[in-house]
């Protein structure tokens, strides 16, 4: 089989990178491509005509879904990226196409895009077409059913799989191309980007008072006034978080609603 072509469509500049860098490590994969939203993936898929569609279900301006409504009677294999939690995504586990959920693991990404690759030589035109549209009502549905905001987060630690419910969290902070979780005591690292998970938070939980952080609006104990008329958000541990100051006012009026 000839190299593999593949179109990567996510909105998030981070998350896009990640799956090239991780697409350019297998080497039966070609030519590589991105799209930045639904309108940009339609014309892509017209163009360049993909073997294989990397696809996020929500974007701004269209979902996911309506790109795999418009890709036509030879739509390429396609491997969703989604935030669909594990349950949700145990329905679809006998599909043929598969599901990788945020944050992507390499070794799942490995394996999803090797179901791919075997997808693209084997699988007939009408048979794939038939599946991806009976895929995209199950996950329309999954969609209708899935709660908006996550409950817990599970981390790596030493081995073991450790999970953090929300009500033990203080704040996330950004670090490169990870976040930093911060609880009584401890810290973790998480594959996402700062912007992407705030996506999946309780808004009236949690709140972002920095380009780099967000905090927990239960664990902010008080402002503290800094320099050149700056706020420090002083938390119950102590840790003191920089508020910038395009987010001071818009923190202060949250906080003071109680």
């Amino acid at each position: 089989m000839s190299a593999t072509s593949v179109l990567v469509v996510d909105d998030e500049p981070l998350a896009r990178r990640r799956l090239v860098r991780m697409l350019a490590r297998l080497d039966w994969v070609g030519v590589i491509r991105e799209a930045t939203d639904a309108n940009e993936a339609i014309s892509a898929t017209a163009t360049f005509t993909p073997d294989i569609l990397l696809l996020d279900i929500q974007m701004p301006g269209g979902s996911g879904f309506d790109v795999l409504e418009r890709l036509g009677s030879h739509p390429p294999v396609v491997v969703f990226i989604t935030a669909f939690d594990h349950h949700a995504l145990q329905a679809f586990e006998a599909n043929a196409v598969d599901y990788v959920t945020k944050p992507v693991e390499p070794a799942r990404f490995a394996r999803a895009l090797e179901r791919a690759r075997l997808a693209v030589e084997s699988r007939a035109q009408d048979d794939r077409l038939a599946e991806m549209q009976e895929t995209v009502a199950a996950l329309k549905r999954a969609l209708n059913d899935q709660p908006r905001r996550r409950s817990d987060f599970w981390i790596k630690a030493r081995g073991d799989y450790l999970r953090l419910t929300l009500d033990t969290i203080l704040w996330f902070q950004a670090e490169r191309d990870y976040v930093r979780i911060h609880v009584q005591g401890a810290n973790y690292l998480y594959q996402d980007s700062l912007t992407a998970l705030e996506q999946t938070l309780d808004q009236e939980a949690f709140l972002r008072i920095h380009r780099g952080a967000i905090v927990r609006r239960g664990a902010v104990d008080r402002l503290r006034p800094a320099a050149f008329g700056a706020l420090v958000a002083v938390l119950t541990d102590g840790t003191e978080v920089r508020v910038g100051r395009t987010y001071g006012p818009a923190v202060r009026a949250r906080l003071m609603q109680g």
